[in-house]
């Protein structure tokens, strides 16, 4: 918990290096730790990194939630993102979270 937080208060002072660094620390990340992460790379303009963790959190056994999917999507509001906005919206049908 108190790593998810230091992770969430770098994010927010825009240390992402930093707030990486604590993430890639945590022994058993939970939901919470990769959407932290997640959602900090989509706040600052890092898509790219964001949706390389999302893949990453899938590979590692963590279903995505919900909160998961609303920061990818924050990431993906570029064009040159637009591409991976897709495959996010797939995903979110494909797991019935679209009404």
């Amino acid at each position: 918990v108190v790593c998810n937080a230091i992770v969430n208060m770098y994010s927010k002072c825009g240390c992402l290096e930093d707030a990486f660094r604590i993430f890639r620390k945590i022994p058993a990340r939970s939901v919470v730790s990769w959407n932290s992460m997640i959602g900090a790379f989509a706040q600052h303009g890092y898509g790219k990194e964001a949706l390389h963790l999302f893949h990453q959190m899938q590979l590692d056994g963590m279903m995505p939630n919900a909160l998961t999917f609303l920061a990818m999507l924050g990431g993906c509001s570029i064009p040159a993102a637009l591409a991976g906005g897709r495959l996010i919206h797939s995903c979110i049908v494909d797991r019935g979270f679209e009404s």
